[in-house]
């Protein structure tokens, strides 16, 4: 595995829950876990259907697209329940995507919810993804790269803490963006 292999990281910047609107999404394009080379946006409706079209629009329309490697997310949904489909992801992009999650996720209470709240596309979509699996203190979802390498990835973009770096820049500079200074963890 190259140690300045280009990644994307992705993550949503904070925003009011229940509430209809819009966030900022950011994309880090990072060299590694060493280097942050550039920046990418873009904008998905809360709890909204176009997370996947507009994330697609945004690497498409980049000029670091040829270089990337691979796309991480920090996590399956952006915006609340704006649930990304990864599959579509990468076959519009030709990129692999890793979805990284913190925590274990609970798939039979988002699936409640979901039913409850009668997002069934979004069921579907989470479903689609495939089945959640642990590498060190994460847990990921992957669509067209191999879980060996999703691994040496991890690996080589965890720097600081168990969250690779692209994700966590995102995460920070989404935050510092929203408030004026990044809050939360990273």
């Amino acid at each position: 595995m190259k140690k300045e292999i280009r990644v994307l990281g992705i993550d949503d910047a904070p925003f009011e829950k229940h509430k209809k609107g819009k966030t900022l999404v950011i994309g880090t394009i990072y060299r590694g876990g060493q280097s942050l080379d550039g920046l990418l946006s873009c904008y998905v409706d809360v709890d909204g259907n176009d997370s996947t079209d507009n994330i697609i629009d945004m690497i498409n329309k980049s000029k670091f697209k040829k270089q990337l490697k691979v796309v991480m997310i920090d996590g399956i949904a952006v915006g609340g329940f704006n649930v990304i489909d990864i599959n579509k992801l990468y076959k519009k992009t030709g990129i692999p995507v890793i979805v990284v999650i913190r925590r274990k996720p609970d798939i039979k209470k988002i699936m409640n919810v979901l039913k409850r709240l009668k997002f069934n596309d979004k069921i579907k979509l989470i479903r689609k993804a495939g089945r959640v699996k642990k590498i060190n203190k994460v847990y990921i979802q992957n669509i067209g790269i191999p879980i060996e390498k999703v691994k040496d990835i991890i690996d080589v973009t965890t720097i600081r803490g168990y969250i690779p770096e692209p994700i966590r820049a995102a995460h920070l500079i989404a935050g510092g963006v929203t408030f004026g200074e990044s809050r939360g963890r990273a």
